[in-house]
């Protein structure tokens, strides 16, 4: 049978100095411990992170026994200096501290925190932490290099930019050369960005690109550059053409340029006895051609193709012309593979580079497939 041992049994005076006894020895033995050996007592703590903190994101400590908060409260101190906000959690065991506006980016803080109680009432030392914020967005590479020359910039080569880590946090701004006005774009992660001159580029020219970021929640005065670059164009064609008909070709990919910027267009230069294909400012290949000879010149002027035809036949020539493009309504010029005859004979195959035609401009064998295939009825020509 149990029996309850409550206040009503201490019912005499030597049992109750007896019990008094044992409850000032058990204060008095918890005390003399504490005080004995406070290491055992003391609480330890560990930070969570204290590097690449982002600028909302709390520091958080967790401690080894609940804390008295009030001895925290009001008296943490933070170099620099930042407004913060406490959370406990965990029964007082894990802090959280905020920053009321946010961690300025790429900083270095230390945070204070004074001697404290825990739930023994015993003192836990103060201790400084140190912890650093995200950086600012980092450049891992550009398009064109630093220091690139002979750069070609188009609407399919633009400006481009690639970050260590997606610039989500960040408000960026790109510069080039001070003041002139770009567009870009990003992708979705926007860890790449794309720029490209409102009218375009200039050949022959040197370009310093800039990039400023600043956190979101910064002012827009606190912009500041985190990257530098420069580039120069292409400078402008000044050619002494190859005798080479493969240099020649070489020379045209490497200086030519488009003079019109958007959708496909043929480019035909007598000078040089050179025709080049480009689509949205590209230039996509060059071929060897043989314009009209002196007296039947073919005519510097800006046209499109009128009609097309696999395997045309001149009756005034008695020739088959291959993969025939009409450069006039009547037919009178047009673009063609080296003239046939019925019996199969491909006539002037050693002119290519020469202007030996009667006003055509003459391609190679596969050139010629290859711009017929390129082409469309309305596409640009534009000759010079």
């Amino acid at each position: 049978m149990k029996r309850h041992i409550g206040i009503h049994h201490i019912n005499t005076p030597k049992k109750f100095i007896l019990i008094s006894a044992i409850i000032i020895a058990g204060v008095f033995g918890a005390v003399f411990s504490i005080k004995t050996y406070p290491q055992v007592f003391s609480a330890d703590l560990t930070v969570e992170k204290t590097v690449e903190i982002n600028s909302n994101d709390p520091m958080v400590v967790d401690f080894s026994m609940p804390m008295f908060v009030d001895d925290y409260n009001g008296k943490i101190k933070i170099i620099p200096a930042e407004e913060y906000k406490l959370r406990w959690e965990n029964s007082n065991k894990r802090l959280k501290i905020f920053p009321v506006r946010f961690w300025k980016p790429e900083q270095d803080y230390k945070i204070f925190l004074p001697e404290a109680k825990n739930i023994m009432f015993s003192k836990t030392k103060s201790w400084i932490i140190y912890f650093s914020t995200q950086k600012y967005p980092q450049v891992v590479n550009i398009f064109p290099e630093n220091g690139a020359q002979d750069a070609l910039i188009g609407a399919e080569d633009p400006i481009t930019i690639n970050f260590k880590n997606p610039v989500a946090d960040f408000s960026v701004r790109f510069i080039l050369n001070s003041k002139i006005e770009s567009n870009f774009q990003s992708n979705s992660a926007r860890t790449q960005f794309k720029l490209l001159p409102k009218n375009g580029v200039e050949d022959g020219m040197k370009y310093e690109l800039k990039i400023y970021a600043k956190y979101i929640s910064e002012a827009e005065d606190s912009f500041r550059e985190i990257f530098e670059s420069s580039f120069e164009t292409l400078p402008p064609a000044n050619i002494v053409w190859e005798k080479d008909l493969l240099a020649r070709i070489n020379q045209a990919k490497r200086y030519g340029r488009a003079k019109i910027k958007l959708g496909k267009y043929i480019d035909i230069n007598l000078d040089a006895q050179v025709m080049s294909i480009f689509e949205n400012g590209k230039l996509l290949d060059a071929f060897m051609i043989s314009s009209g000879k002196k007296g039947m010149d073919t005519p510097k002027m800006e046209t499109k193709i009128y009609n097309k035809f696999p395997r045309a036949f001149s009756k005034a020539y008695g020739l088959f012309m291959p993969f025939w493009m009409a450069m006039v309504p009547d037919g009178k010029f047009g673009i063609h593979e080296l003239p046939e005859w019925p019996g199969g004979y491909k006539e002037g195959a050693n002119h290519l580079g020469i202007p030996v035609s009667h006003g055509c401009v003459r391609l190679g064998v596969g050139s010629a497939e290859r711009v017929y295939n390129f082409s469309e009825i309305g596409t640009p020509v534009v000759i010079y």
